[in-house]
């Protein structure tokens, strides 16, 4: 059949809905309420009847719902986990003994993004965040790092590095994967995040660190006391409404009123801690990095050692939900002994899911409009038991006369899509389009797949997860360390732009 002869009305309108949503992105509005409008016009137009398109905008998120529902749950699990272990201040003893080796400015940079980096893989930067501020930030400024300096560091390891590949927890490499096709693995679409994120982290970082170290001043008690006298999330009020999304009032919920500055300030925090629990502290504060270590070694270690078993599809997510739950239990246990565990375990997983849904529920109405361009979704959508369309799949059979074969030039294209669509503030709002797209787009350039929507997810997160949109939340970055949003997103720019375009380079090369 000719490919020319396959473009009908519900090829043109989903082509449409593609546009209006990247428009809609653009100018900093939500992109739930196009995608639905987008999905009921789509299925209009292939059914012609009014009943399927109403039963489509349904069927979508039921049908996104199903596929990502993975993500929600393991988000919940390590949220619960998180919140076990705050409750006997496990998480502040984490950190705690990385402040006696800030000697200086210097060491400090770096020490605050390798401790930000490990936090944010296994937590997520939004509970990542207000923990470092509070613990690590204090003594970083004291040893004579500027404000300035440490919400960089911060905000391209957790908002950026971590973030945009997403390793551990799987959620935004899980959504690029279902989006580009199901022959494309998750597992795949994360090792390829990793290797860029590095590359994208590692050169914002040197070129941030060079850029502030005549900044840096020998270490001095008296800037932590000047830095203290600001006022807590200083110059954000104005800037929190440009967006869709208020990433800071999410952050400020892990977050804690005053930062942990002094050696008073651990006392009270550690205090709260019954006296005959605080053996189980010190415990979990060794034992939960040391598990997920574990976990991480099992995931990458059939990748370097023959005879281990390789995890496939969504085993690895399975591996670190499970610990993340076996552990919360046991913290819930030796905190708030065998009866109240019961409830209290309970209380965080239901805690767990109200944030994961927060965090993520208006991703599934975007993600079922993007679905209905993949043929291995579209049915369900559409309601169609047979032979189901692939849209943008015959889309971009149709122009593929018009669509340059270099790989190199594709990945830049798939990489501005996804900066355009970061624009939001959201980060992960836009990984159906460049999930979709990559799926779409890498066979005509011959470039891998999984590569292709790396590179997507690059631009979406690294721009609206939160180092390069000033509504992001880097607001809560900003608010943390007490500096203007916009001095750190224009401090952020040339930094994370350039380590963008050297890492799509990159991947055009390797994977290409």
């Amino acid at each position: 059949m000719d490919v020319s002869t396959a473009i009908g009305p519900a090829h043109w309108v989903y082509l449409a809905g593609v546009a209006i949503i990247v428009l809609t992105m653009i100018l900093r509005a939500n992109v739930v309420v196009p995608s639905i409008l987008a999905t009921f016009f789509v299925a209009l137009a292939w059914s012609g009847s009014p009943i399927t398109a109403l039963g489509s905008i349904f069927s979508a998120s039921f049908v996104a719902a199903k596929e990502l529902f993975n993500i929600f749950l393991i988000i919940a699990l390590m949220t619960a986990l998180l919140n076990s272990l705050k409750a006997l201040r496990s998480d502040i003893r984490m950190v705690e003994p990385f402040r006696a080796v800030m000697k200086n400015g210097h060491v400090a940079f770096f020490i605050l993004a390798a401790i930000t980096y490990v936090i944010s893989l296994f937590f997520w930067p939004t509970p990542a965040v207000p923990l470092v501020a509070a613990v690590l930030l204090p003594a970083a400024i004291a040893a004579g790092l500027p404000p300035l300096a440490g919400a960089m560091a911060i905000a391209i390891a957790g908002q950026g590095m971590a973030l945009s590949s997403d390793y551990v927890i799987g959620v935004a490499p899980g959504i690029s994967a279902k989006a580009a096709g199901g022959a494309v693995s998750a597992a795949l679409v994360a090792d390829r995040a990793l290797v860029l994120s590095l590359v994208v982290g590692g050169i914002a970082l040197l070129l941030s660190y060079f850029t502030m170290r005549k900044h840096i001043v020998p270490a001095n008690n008296g800037l932590l006391d000047r830095w203290l006298s600001q006022p807590l999330q200083a110059n954000v009020g104005r800037i929190e409404g440009a967006g869709p999304y208020d990433k800071s009032e999410i952050a400020r919920g892990t977050g804690r009123e005053q930062p942990i500055a002094t050696d008073s300030d651990f006392d009270r925090e550690l205090d709260a801690v019954e006296r005959r629990r605080v053996i189980w502290s010190k415990l979990f504060a060794v034992l939960t990095p040391l598990a997920f270590l574990v976990v991480v070694f099992v995931m990458v270690a059939p990748k370097f050692m023959s005879g281990m078993p390789d995890l496939k599809g969504g085993d690895a997510a399975m591996l670190v939900g499970g610990m993340a739950a076996m552990l919360m239990i046991l913290t819930a246990l030796a905190g708030e002994g065998a009866r109240k565990m019961l409830d209290t375990s309970a209380e965080h997983i239901t805690e767990g899911f109200v944030f994961a849904f927060k965090a993520m529920g208006s991703v599934l109405p975007i993600a079922g409009f993007f679905f209905m361009g993949s043929g291995e979704t579209a049915g369900a959508i559409l309601g169609i038991s047979g032979q189901a369309p692939s849209l943008l799949f015959e889309l971009v059979q149709a122009g593929q006369d018009y669509i340059p074969h270099s790989g190199l030039l594709v990945a830049f294209g798939v990489l501005i899509v996804g900066m355009v669509t970061g624009i939001d503030g959201s980060g992960f709002s836009g990984l159906p389009l460049t999930g979709t797209l990559a799926g779409a787009l890498a066979p005509a350039t011959g470039m891998e797949t999984a590569a292709l929507a790396a590179v997507g997810q690059m631009g979406a997160i690294w721009t609206g997860g939160g180092t390069l949109i000033a509504w992001s939340s880097l607001i809560a970055v900003a608010g943390f360390a007490r500096v203007p949003v916009l001095e750190a997103a224009r401090a952020l720019l040339l930094p994370v732009l350039v380590g963008l375009v050297v890492a799509t380079g990159v991947a055009a090369a390797l994977w290409g």
